[in-house]
């Protein structure tokens, strides 16, 4: 409940702004009463990524199922966007935790991400050797473009649907030519 509250804060506030007080505000209890739950201000954080990790896997996960090549990566692609755009502060909290050991839970979620994002690629026929390659590439651009949209920085009169969809062909093309013979 207390990592909930905290996740719909970091969304309405901004992950900048979250802060135990805040969560106990939502919550209707005095601060000191939510250190029962949570270790620290980084320790909710490292929860709510976890479960922002989570969500995007799960977002992802259904937006591809039962599609391959450009529609499944269209769709992957999509679903990430729409996640940021809902939940920007949880999402950003997924972006700022790291894992405190082996056993972390958030080892685990960051591999279902990997994992989605493996997924949206998979009907390419990329080489192995290259797999990496573009699953960094796959997450820089979403990630980039989806943060600086829930940011306001397109400040360019050019529609932004229309910027994403030629970027998600941009990338489609790109990747089917790696099956290409040379």
């Amino acid at each position: 409940m207390v990592t909930e509250a905290g996740a719909a804060v970091a969304d309405e506030v901004g992950f900048a702004q979250l802060s135990i007080g805040l969560v106990a505000e939502r919550l209707g209890v005095r601060t000191p009463s939510l250190y029962k739950h949570v270790a620290s201000q980084a320790d909710l954080v490292h929860r709510i990524a976890v479960q922002a990790a989570n969500e995007l896997a799960d977002a992802i996960r259904d937006a591809t199922q039962g599609r391959a090549g450009g529609d499944a990566f269209t769709a992957g692609a999509q679903a990430m966007r729409m996640y940021v755009r809902k939940h920007p502060g949880r999402y950003a909290a997924g972006n700022a935790a790291r894992p405190t050991g082996p056993d972390d839970p958030l080892i685990a979620a960051l591999d279902r991400v990997l994992a989605s994002w493996a997924a949206m690629v998979r009907g390419y026929g990329i080489d192995p050797g290259q797999k990496i390659h573009v699953l960094r590439m796959v997450r820089t651009m979403l990630h980039g473009f989806a943060t600086l949209e829930v940011a306001n920085g397109f400040r360019i009169d050019a529609d932004v649907e229309d910027s994403f969809a030629w970027m998600v062909d941009f990338i489609d093309h790109g990747l089917r030519s790696l099956d290409e013979p040379r």
